[in-house]
């Protein structure tokens, strides 16, 4: 196992520098750079975000791996009529009067010592921002990925254990209609229904926390944490709660239909002692090999629009709006982040195999 852990950790390596490669190659390729939005705030037009995907020339496109001429002001949309050396200062301050290899190769560099640089277009250090923003994702993350799978996990093995029951039937039909109802429409109904909308007021529809937190006892604060996290936690697992559930269920069955199931109970094992001595560790496999993509979603693709609407400044909407403004030190530190989380969490998942499944051998086994 040893051997395995090392060949994984030096995978991370190349992994890592693929998944930045790519990333930055297709940058090349996306127009309205951050040269082309600090003109725009300069002479006060407006680059939304048609003007920016759809047209205009890429600060980190082909023209910039020259360094810049006397023609620079030519290569950026609505730089007309300004001195020449001025965007010149502008490529210099972001840093694309560099080819571009020397900027990758840079930003490897740093990236690998964890110096994520700063904003652009704040006036803070990226890492700085992610410290700021963290605290939403984690919560929301954490809390949805143990929630989903504390309740999905036990409702799959009933489930299975009593497949084709009336239970069976009625809580797959809840949990197919909770399924087709988008996440963000149902947190729309959610504040309707509950934070003032039209009928209750029982939970807040903002923030993680109230104005007068720092006011409230240590048992108030837990509590008013909680509290804020109801209606967007909820509205987030919705979805997560019938993959899950259906996983469990269908991997249970297809265990529980095995040789070595029938065996067990000819011996008298009890039905408890069957299902979890025995069932459980094998049917589990597949539940923890979807984990870590879970886990990863939850943090940042599934709570955006979560995040959006109840009001909650997190890492999702943090990237997001890192992506509309070109704001490319926090996009790339983001992906960096979370791909590197990603790839360790991966790691950690297949050891858990072998805690599960003692007679999964990895050593044995091609990386």
């Amino acid at each position: 196992m040893g051997a395995y852990i090392i060949r994984r950790l030096l995978l991370i390596i190349p992994t890592m520098f693929g998944i930045m490669a790519v990333s930055f190659a297709i940058i090349q390729f996306a127009p309205g750079g951050p040269v082309e939005q600090m003109i725009a705030q300069l002479t006060g037009t407006n680059v939304d975000a048609t003007t920016r995907i759809g047209g205009g020339s890429s600060d980190f496109g082909v023209g910039q791996q020259g360094g810049g001429d006397g023609s620079s002001a030519g290569k950026y949309r609505g730089s007309q009529g300004l001195d020449p050396e001025f965007i010149k200062s502008l490529e210099k301050q972001f840093g694309f009067d560099k080819p571009w290899y020397t900027r990758f190769g840079t930003m490897m560099w740093n990236y690998l010592r964890f110096d994520f640089g700063d904003s652009y277009f704040r006036d803070v250090s990226v890492i700085s921002l992610i410290k700021e923003k963290l605290p939403v994702s984690v919560s929301l993350g954490l809390w949805m990925t143990l929630i989903s799978y504390g309740i999905s996990i036990p409702l799959g093995i009933r489930k299975a254990v009593n497949d084709g029951s009336k239970f069976d039937v009625w809580s797959s039909s809840v949990i197919v209609i909770g399924y087709a109802i988008p996440g963000f429409l149902f947190a729309v109904i959610l504040i309707v229904l509950f934070a003032g909308g039209s009928f209750f007021n029982w939970f807040p529809s903002r923030g993680l926390t109230s104005d007068n937190w720092e006011q409230l006892s240590l048992i108030g604060k837990v509590g008013d944490y909680f509290w804020h996290l109801v209606l967007p936690l909820v509205a987030m697992s919705l979805s997560a709660f019938a993959t899950t559930t259906f996983l469990t269920k269908n991997s249970f069955l297809d265990e529980i239909k095995k040789q070595y199931v029938v065996t067990a109970r000819a011996k008298g094992l009890t039905e408890n002692q069957v299902l979890y001595g025995h069932v459980f560790r094998n049917a589990m496999l597949i539940i923890i090999a979807g984990f870590p993509g879970a886990f990863i979603g939850a943090f940042f693709t599934g709570s955006l629009l979560i995040e959006t609407i109840f009001s909650l400044d997190g890492l999702g909407l943090l990237s997001f709006k890192s992506i509309l403004d070109r704001d490319y030190p926090v996009v790339f530190a983001n992906l960096y982040i979370f791909s590197l989380v990603g790839i360790i969490v991966g790691l950690i998942s297949d050891l858990t195999y072998t805690w599960i499944d003692p007679r999964i051998d990895f050593e044995s086994r091609e990386v």
